[in-house]
């Protein structure tokens, strides 16, 4: 592949990238890794910037934050210049939008203020995504070549992410829809399933550790292709990648059937008749939603949605207030005596839903890359995986004693539609991934948009039917596999896994071979088989039973 780099291509980067290059080993902040100075035996490497740029996708950062984070507001269209800053962010005006090279229409003028030395744009090129690893280490070397992202977005935010941010940040990334199918995964596995939730948080908070020590291991390391890439090479790059955007790719599925779902529990009458074909409330509200989002996904700059999705953790908080509300103060009532302590022939079903419960580790290294003390990053990550395990473990409880094995995938099919606390709960889960969308599409669309020939003229429009399509296919999906639970599952146990479980192991032995312990070995080839297995077994017992609800 070759460059395509144009005259108006320029290099982003913060003031103090000299500074951050240092921090990213952790000296600065007490970084008490004991792989922090894996490149202290490299001081030719650490004086000289890299030249090189990483591969596909370069836009991964940079959309990876705006989906994890609070930016300042700003908004515009595709192809139409950056509006001013409109406030400061809401949980995380930290998590840092260091971009790789970007190159920008010249309708948009550049958010850089006048350079104060006399850097030649060649030696500006020393991006924080590059790559170069220590001689001598097992670490993949980057190509000489880069494809560089066609649209402005956002300029560089400090990174000065505190603590309590960082937790926030993580929270918000842990509790999301996942949280409305707890029940019914303790429903699927029984009372003893309800372990799986625990072993898996354990698990993945340890692997969470791992990306860490991946992340200290080279200078450079910012996000998870970064770290597939330094592990495996630009293959290990691109399959990383891919796995992530498909990821994402299938939570914007859910996200439609969520809508559909709960929306038709509130109007189940509703429905549109075309020519005599009738089409019923499911696909009448699916098809709405999609055009309601539509717009969203158009525009380029998503710092607003962003703003308002950062209530995602107190939009799960409420969710889950309103349940215990209905479950006490409105006197549902509870159907104990129905439920099950292990229910066998659907216990696969339950790992893949406990498994998408802890599917956050795509925005780890973001959030560590962004901390103003990355000493904390441990704590960070007890604290969030803490209190989402607590959150999870509590609505599970109280939803399964409630409606027992009439339990929905999603709680709120199951909320009486008469109570005012089910009419918050279930409009609360109807507003929050309509603004989420957008953020999780987005990363996919920006990654294609990489592709486009660098034609100014076109790619706009090229943009906006990639975003289009993408969109309009996440409603195909949705209406042929209209299956909440199980969709979750297949996500959990197929990707999940690989993601939180397997992968962080596999790249921490490739990537820090011959300085691990023992320990460390058994540990991540422990978790590798338990993540292989839970996988198999999962995506099996998923697929088999999607399969047999549709013939």
């Amino acid at each position: 592949m070759k460059n395509s780099v144009s005259d108006q291509a320029f290099f982003i980067e913060s003031e103090d990238d000299e500074e951050d290059k240092d921090s990213i080993r952790g000296d600065d902040d007490g970084n008490d890794s004991e792989f922090s100075n894996y490149s202290d035996d490299n001081p030719q490497h650490q004086s000289k910037p890299s030249s090189l740029n990483p591969s596909w996708p370069q836009s991964y950062r940079q959309s990876i934050d705006l989906y994890s984070s609070v930016p300042s507001p700003s908004l515009n269209f595709l192809g139409t210049p950056n509006l001013s800053r409109l406030g400061s962010s809401f949980l995380s005006s930290t998590l840092t939008r260091r971009h790789t090279p970007e190159i920008l229409p010249s309708l948009s003028k550049p958010f850089l203020p006048p350079s104060t030395d006399n850097q030649q744009p060649q030696e500006r090129r020393s991006s924080s995504h590059s790559l170069l690893p220590p001689r001598g280490s097992s670490a993949k070397k980057l190509p000489h070549y880069h494809k560089s992202s066609k649209a402005s977005h956002e300029l560089p935010l400090s990174r000065q992410s505190s603590y309590g941010q960082s937790v926030l940040n993580g929270i918000n990334v842990l509790c999301g829809v996942g949280l409305l199918s707890t029940p019914f995964a303790v429903k699927e596995g029984g009372w003893v399933g309800l372990s799986l939730l625990f072993i898996f948080g354990v698990l993945s908070f340890y692997t969470g550790i791992l990306l860490r020590y991946c992340l200290d291991s080279q200078p450079g390391l910012e996000t998870y292709p970064d770290i597939g890439q330094a592990a495996f090479g630009t293959l290990g790059r691109l399959i990383i990648s891919i796995i992530l955007y498909v990821e994402l790719y299938a939570c914007c599925v859910e996200y439609i059937i969520l809508e559909s779902d709960n929306l038709s529990s509130l109007f189940p009458n509703a429905h549109l008749n075309l020519g005599g074909y009738i089409v019923n409330a499911h696909y009448l509200f699916a098809i709405m939603i999609t055009l309601a989002v539509l717009p969203t996904v158009w525009l380029r700059n998503m710092s607003v949605l962003s703003y308002i999705s950062a209530g995602g953790v107190i939009a799960s908080i409420l969710v889950a207030i309103c349940l215990f509300w209905v479950g006490l103060v409105d006197d549902v009532g509870f159907q104990i005596e129905t439920t099950k302590t292990l229910n066998l022939s659907t216990f696969p079903v339950a790992i893949g839903l406990y498994g998408y419960c802890y599917s956050g580790h795509a925005v780890f290294p973001n959030i560590y890359t962004s901390m103003a003390k990355r000493s904390q990053f441990p704590m960070v990550l007890l604290a969030s995986f803490g209190s989402c395990a607590v959150l999870y473990a509590a609505v599970a409880i109280m939803g399964y004693m409630m409606f027992g094995e009439s339990t929905e995938s999603q709680y709120t099919l199951n909320l009486p539609t008469n109570l005012i606390a089910s009419k918050v709960a279930v409009w609360t889960t109807v507003v929050n991934p309509f603004t989420k969308y957008a953020l999780t599409i987005s990363p996919v669309a920006m990654s294609l948009e990489e592709l486009i020939p660098s034609n100014h003229m076109k790619s706009h429009v090229y943009s906006i039917l990639i975003r289009t399509a993408l969109v309009f296919s996440t409603l195909l999906v949705a209406l042929s596999i209209p299956f909440f639970g199980l969709v979750m599952s297949l996500i959990g146990s197929l990707l999940t896994m690989l993601v939180t479980l397997i992968l962080p192991c596999v790249c921490f032995l490739s990537i820090l071979k011959g300085k691990t312990t023992r320990f460390q070995v058994s540990v991540c080839v422990f978790i590798i088989v338990v993540g292989s297995v839970s996988s198999v077994i999962g995506t099996y017992t998923a697929l088999s039973e999607i399969i047999r609800q549709l013939f």
